[in-house]
């Protein structure tokens, strides 16, 4: 527990001394849920009937600590260049140690960064009671979770830090345009529709937005499955991903 906690304080002070990666990360959610929430109200807005600022405000909630966490695994490709993570290797901790740390580390980063987003919607005119807050909690938390696990994944045999930002775009904006982050998606060609379900931001954005709406009107219309399919598989690809990547991690370290 000792290791895990260092290695998350070490994250979480990086992102601190590092003031423009802060401030692009808070400001690009702000520019989405403000712009493209206020253009599409005339369109989004009359045709469910509900506020499309907030309607993008649960999407780009989600979709900023998902992306968050999962760039924030770029880490590990830069401590492999430094060579820091042979340092880590010869802790006597287990690998699983070492990654949940980076996970948990940059887990905190994004959930400081949601909370910017959050205070910033409710400033723009997004209401909100203090029950929705208190249900967004856990969603927040497990697409933080989820975003690292498959940052960790998908980066971990990445070899210097240029090709895992390209990597990175090409398995992100796919997600954003796909997922429904600042509307709904309904009624899309079947081949879209099995892509938007096989990827894993969009299970993250189902379940915030399913806490948000819950008990109240709109919900079947902003919604298409529910948590009873959203936790199960966000549980499942939390840890089918964590230990995927914690295995590609040691594989990488080990023949380098």
């Amino acid at each position: 527990m000792n290791a895990l906690l260092a290695i998350a304080q070490r994250d979480l002070v990086k992102l601190l001394r590092d003031r423009a990666r802060l401030s692009v990360n808070i400001a690009f959610p702000i520019m989405l849920i403000a712009g493209l929430g206020t253009v599409l109200q005339s369109s989004v807005g009359q045709v469910t009937g509900l506020d499309a600022v907030t309607v993008a405000f649960t999407g780009v909630l989600a979709a900023t600590l998902f992306q968050s966490t999962a760039a924030g695994m770029i880490s590990i490709v830069e401590d492999r260049e430094n060579d820091f993570s042979r340092e880590l290797f010869v802790t006597p901790v287990s690998r699983m140690t070492l990654v949940s740390g980076k996970v948990l580390g940059e887990t905190v980063v994004a959930l400081f960064q949601g909370g910017c987003v959050i205070a910033f919607a409710l400033i723009f005119g997004v209401r909100m009671s203090g029950g929705q807050f208190v249900a967004l909690l856990g969603p927040m938390l497990a697409c933080c979770l989820l975003g690292g696990a498959f940052g960790l994944a998908a980066l971990a045999l990445v070899p210097n830090q240029r090709t895992a930002m390209s990597v990175f775009q090409f398995l992100i904006i796919p997600q954003y345009v796909l997922t429904g982050v600042v509307a709904p998606l309904h009624g899309l060609p079947r081949y879209l529709d099995i892509l938007a379900w096989a990827m894993p931001l969009r299970y993250a954005v189902e379940l915030t937005r399913s806490a948000f709406y819950a008990g109240r009107s709109g919900y079947s219309t902003v919604i298409t499955a529910g948590p009873p399919v959203d936790i199960p598989v966000v549980t499942g690809l939390f840890v089918a991903l964590l230990m995927v990547g914690a295995m590609l991690f040691d594989y990488r370290e080990r023949t380098r």
